[in-house]
């Protein structure tokens, strides 16, 4: 027992000991852990902080770039700009200063006249003066000579004038038999004359201006970038535009110029007034080209009418059909050696009124015959006939006066004439297109080529549209896709290209172009 109490008593202060032994060890190493974890995290926490610093400074200099090239960018637009403007006020500040100087030049010679007339209304002044003092002068020499020659006769001045008259009677009398007699028998001699004398009035009334027709026309655009917008990715924008038009778009380093041409001028018309639309809208793409043509299209068909029925209000000519009022708005796309046929129909009309009012003929029905009378020529081309037996035809369906049907049939000798009004027709046609300048030869065989070019083409089963381009150097053919697969649009260019070495005779080359097209259309609902 005291052994076993011994032992606990020396165990318990030894287990209570260690206890607190392994207690102190304990905290003593875990307060050094903590001191090194606690500065290992503040040197992270350093190491973060000097890196965020370092980015947002390499941040803060790549904006710092970025605001600057900007900045610089707009700089150099501004500059350009600024040039460019000032480049247009020193154009038009020359321009000014050339008008000054044109009008202080003619300043001066406006002074200068004047001083001229001055003395020459000075000049004619004094010779008044010289002429009053001389006409008193002669006056009192005539009084006195009058006294003498009573003297010397014995007679007074009425037994004088008395005797005088009697002798220039019968003078007179005899005179006047032998120039009866004259005038009688030149009076079939004067009658060409007459005649003559009334078409040259006639023509002195109605003298017109003539401007020769062209084939191209001129749109202006606002920059040269506006040309790529027209050509489009890949050309697509000018191809599409040619295609639904039929006029070729030539592209150059003509400043702020794009040019169209085309034979035809309703086409070419069309042409231009939509591509000042597309470039006003600035929407240019394949889908928009064709809406904005259509439009453009339907509304110069309406314009056509308002001019017919402008022209016809002109002349003072009423009641004429619709039909005939549209085919008179035609006339102003339509060109007859080179003369505007519009122009040269209102001035035949004038001068078939004017030569009937002198002979007292119906002055209404020949300015309507002559307004009439190439109104064949508006028909379409696939209908062959003399132009003048068409109108003839056509004047006679829509129930004109037979004397205006037969002076539109008969102004080419087409058919026998049967009133005087025909052969005024006929006469005014000649003075017209007799006019300097009014008709041009080598243009109507030039457009005739086209036409023909463009018929023989579409004379192929097939083919839905032709276009002449290029001058005539170019045949662009549109197929109908439900009758004309790749495989025949070879076989067809083939075709095409042999009839026209066969039938026709041209300059160079021509190129035949055939356009298969197929488009599906669906709607989203």
């Amino acid at each position: 027992m005291d052994v076993t109490n011994i032992s606990l008593v020396v165990l318990i202060p030894t287990v209570i000991f260690l206890i607190v032994l392994f207690f102190f060890l304990g905290w003593y190493l875990n307060t050094k852990v903590g001191k090194k974890s606690l500065s290992a995290a503040e040197e992270k926490a350093k190491q973060i902080i000097n890196d965020a610093q370092k980015e947002s400074q390499n941040l803060k200099r790549e904006k710092l770039l970025e605001v600057k090239d900007e900045w610089y960018k707009k700089k150099l637009d501004f500059d350009n700009d600024l040039n460019q403007k000032k480049q247009k006020y020193s154009n038009i500040e020359k321009q000014l200063s050339a008008r000054e100087e044109n009008i202080e030049k003619k300043f001066d010679l406006v002074l200068k006249k004047e001083k001229e007339n001055r003395q020459l209304e000075r000049e004619l002044l004094n010779q008044k003066k010289d002429l009053d003092t001389k006409l008193v002068e002669i006056q009192k020499h005539e009084a006195e000579q009058n006294e003498k020659l009573e003297k010397i006769s014995g007679l007074s001045k009425e037994e004088a004038k008395r005797m005088l008259m009697e002798n220039l009677v019968d003078v007179a009398k005899s005179d006047s038999a032998r120039l009866i007699k004259n005038l009688h028998d030149k009076a079939k001699a004067d009658a060409k004359k007459d005649a003559q004398k009334i078409i040259v009035q006639a023509i002195q009334r109605t003298a017109a201006d003539y401007a020769v027709e062209t084939t191209v026309s001129v749109v202006q655009i606002q920059s040269d970038e506006m040309k790529g917008r027209i050509i489009g990715k890949e050309g697509r924008n000018i191809r599409s535009f040619e295609a639904v038009t039929g006029v070729d778009v030539i592209v150059d380093d003509t400043p702020e110029a794009v040019i169209l041409s085309s034979f035809d001028q309703f086409r070419r018309e069309v042409a231009r007034l939509s591509l000042e639309r597309l470039i006003a809208d600035g929407r240019i793409h394949p889908a928009r080209i064709e809406e904005v043509v259509e439009k453009v299209r339907q509304e110069l068909e309406e314009e056509m009418i308002h001019e017919g029925e402008n022209t016809l209000m002109q002349l003072g000519i009423h009641n004429m059909h619709a039909e005939l009022v549209k085919c008179i708005g035609r006339m102003r796309y339509r060109s007859s050696f080179g003369q505007n046929l519009l122009q040269h129909s209102v001035e035949v009309s004038y001068l078939t009124g004017i030569m009937a009012a002198e002979l007292g003929l119906d002055v209404t029905l020949a300015k309507r015959a002559g307004l009439l009378h190439d109104v064949g020529k508006t028909l379409d081309k696939s209908i062959e006939g003399p132009h003048a037996l068409l109108g003839y035809d056509l004047t006679k369906k829509f129930k004109e006066h037979p004397i205006v049907v037969n002076a539109v049939g008969s102004h080419h000798e087409d058919i026998e004439m049967e009133h005087p009004i025909a052969p005024l027709v006929q006469a005014a046609d000649a003075i017209s297109g007799a006019r300097p300048g009014a008709r041009r030869e080598p243009l109507e065989s030039y457009v005739k080529r086209l036409e023909t070019l463009e018929a023989l083409a579409k004379s192929f089963e097939g083919v839905a549209k032709t276009y002449a381009i290029q001058a005539g150097r170019e045949i662009r053919v549109v197929v109908e896709h439900d009758k004309v697969d790749d495989s025949l649009a070879d076989r067809l260019a083939s075709e095409i290209a042999a009839k026209i070495e066969n039938e026709m005779e041209y300059p160079g080359q021509i190129k035949v172009t055939v356009i298969r097209e197929v488009r599906k259309i669906s709607y989203a609902k």
